[in-house]
C-alpha cells in the first residue's frame, strides 16, 4: 500500500501577502517569486530589519542612570 505524498502546503508571501507554494519545487520558499525574496534580501541589507537596543544612558555616574556600574 503505497501513499501519495501530502499536497504542498501554501502560505502567505512574507514580502508581498500573496500565495506562495511552500514545497521543494518552489526555490524561493517561502516567498511566491525571485522579486519578493531579493526585496526581502535587501531590506537586510540596508539594515531596515533592526532590533531595538536598550537605551543607555551616557553618564555612568548619574543616580537616574540604568547603565551597569564596573
Amino acid at each position: 500500500m503505497s501513499s501519495a505524498p501530502p499536497p504542498p502546503r501554501t502560505v502567505r508571501c512574507p514580502a508581498c501577502g500573496g500565495p506562495s507554494q511552500y514545497a521543494p519545487d518552489n526555490p524561493y520558499r517561502p516567498f511566491c517569486s525571485e522579486r519578493c525574496k531579493n526585496l526581502d534580501f535587501g531590506a537586510w541589507a540596508s539594515e531596515r530589519y533592526r532590533v531595538p537596543a536598550p537605551s543607555q544612558a551616557s553618564d555612568p555616574d548619574d543616580p537616574g542612570s540604568s547603565a551597569p556600574v564596573h
